[in-house]
């Protein structure tokens, strides 16, 4: 029964993020705009803190992984959701829809690991500031990105096995503009109570786990900053936090609006607009962060730029 209705349901549909037709041509044009963006923006970080010699550090080297991390989990979901806008039916093949949940899952965990390395990297700046290169030897950076790239992808594995060896109702029919878990497992008919149960013990886990790292280490940070004397010190230790605190308001926000809430009071319609916010529009916005309110990634942007200006000269 379970091998017939998994070849039975060999495409699913999505529904979407509307179905109003005069809607279709506008949100197009926005949202090819702000994937075009983030794409740009999170290659040109990944390039420039790769190439640049002042952004040799771990605070760049953990950046890079964020850039990278944002470029795939937006072109996950970006480009089926761009087709989805100018086909009749939008339609999504079941291994496509794996696919496309399997990676998105890992690399949103992903990103919430990497977001609590950062804090701690500003923490080691910060507060053990003579012993910052020996801590965060390229080794020790090295391992710290890797283990998360790791667990993010045995939880995205299991979860998407899990819910792809479920036994479907032959409804396939998904209310959102791709694969999500939760809009997924209404698709289901045998007992969800298990999968509910490890996505919710997972998804509980990574944000706490990664908050607290954050939130640890953003008050020893802020004890730190409260010991100097100079005011002067003050502000320069507190600025080196502002880009990275930025990005972490916005994302956790969001995924806590999300996720930290009941089942039965998701609206699809809200979690549509909410995910557009954190599968697109995060993506853009956190390589302009991070280049607006960086004076070292700016010179690094000013510097590129000359140097192409003086090659098309």
């Amino acid at each position: 029964m379970e091998e017939h209705n998994r070849t039975v349901l060999s495409e699913f549909i999505l529904m979407g993020i509307t179905d109003r037709p005069e809607l279709q041509a506008p949100l197009f044009g926005l949202f090819l705009i702000i994937y075009v963006i983030s794409v740009v923006g999170n290659l040109g970080m990944v390039i420039l803190t790769k190439r640049d010699p002042r952004l040799q550090t771990p605070m760049y080297f953990f950046l890079r992984h964020l850039a990278l991390t944002d470029l795939g989990y937006s072109t996950a979901v970006g480009p089926k959701m761009l087709v989805n806008f100018v086909v009749d039916k939008n339609k999504i093949s079941y291994y496509l829809c794996a696919t496309q949940m399997g990676f998105f899952i890992m690399f949103i965990i992903n990103e919430l690991f990497i977001l609590a390395i950062m804090s701690y990297d500003r923490y080691v700046a910060i507060c053990n500031a003579l012993l910052y290169t020996v801590i965060m030897s390229q080794r020790v950076c090295k391992v710290l990105v890797a283990i998360p790239y790791l667990y993010s992808t045995f939880v995205s594995l299991l979860i998407t096995i899990k819910l792809f060896n479920s036994v479907f109702c032959g409804y396939n029919v998904i209310n959102h503009f791709y694969c999500d878990n939760f809009p997924f497992l209404s698709l289901l008919c045998s007992n969800t109570h298990e999968i509910e149960l490890m996505i919710m013990i997972f998804s509980a886990f990574n944000l706490i786990f990664t908050l607290a790292i954050i939130l640890v280490s953003y008050l020893l940070i802020l004890a730190s900053i409260l010991r100097m004397k100079s005011a002067d010190g003050r502000w320069k230790a507190f600025s080196t936090c502002g880009s990275h605190l930025t990005a972490v308001t916005v994302f956790y926000g969001t995924l806590t609006f999300m996720y930290v809430k009941p089942k039965s009071s998701h609206s699809f319609d809200t979690d549509k607009v909410v995910s557009v916010f954190y599968t697109l529009v995060i993506p853009m916005l956190n390589p302009l962060i991070y280049s607006l309110r960086n004076k070292d990634v700016k010179y690094a942007l000013q510097n590129t730029w000359r140097k192409l200006g003086s090659i098309f000269s």
